[in-house]
């Protein structure tokens, strides 16, 4: 069974990221974008990664499926939101989180058949994915919840 350890994403510099660097810490996922309504909360996941980040890796993935709100190039998302928003936290390559295309990331988030928790799919921009330790998938957050609810802190501990 693929873990989420054995999957393969690059960062926006098109450096291969290794999820393995990452166990035993937790891993929070969010696909994001610079023209969402949601966009400003990329302020409160800079702000969870430096509160947390000896025991939290936060992970932007930019997506443009929901709107065409993710239009940039990797260089301009990249510009955005060290600008905007000073952010610190790793940011992958553009993928798609939903569809035929899925990105193999978002198919094992998303499927309870690898993740061995539960299903879902991803509603829109800023959907949050909290992941334990030893790579378990704890639960996913709608774009509503900010990244610094305690629905999410609460599992940090």
């Amino acid at each position: 069974m693929t873990t989420l350890y054995d999957i393969k994403i690059d960062s926006l510099q098109g450096k291969p990221i290794q999820l393995s660097d990452y166990k035993d810490k937790y891993l929070f996922f969010v696909n994001v974008a610079s023209k969402c309504g949601f966009t400003p909360q990329y302020k409160e996941l800079e702000k969870l990664h430096q509160d947390y980040k000896e025991k939290l890796v936060v992970i932007g993935v930019p997506c443009n499926q929901f709107g065409s709100q993710e239009p940039g190039t990797s260089s301009e998302i990249e510009e955005f939101c060290q600008v905007n928003y000073g952010v610190s936290f790793l940011i992958t390559e553009k993928v798609n989180v939903k569809g035929a295309a899925q990105h193999p990331l978002y198919q094992w988030l998303t499927s309870k058949d690898l993740n061995g928790k539960k299903n879902s799919s991803v509603k829109w921009n800023f959907q949050k994915y909290l992941v334990n330790p030893e790579g378990k998938l704890i639960d996913y957050y709608l774009s509503i919840t900010k990244p610094l609810s305690n629905k999410i802190t609460k599992h940090i501990v």
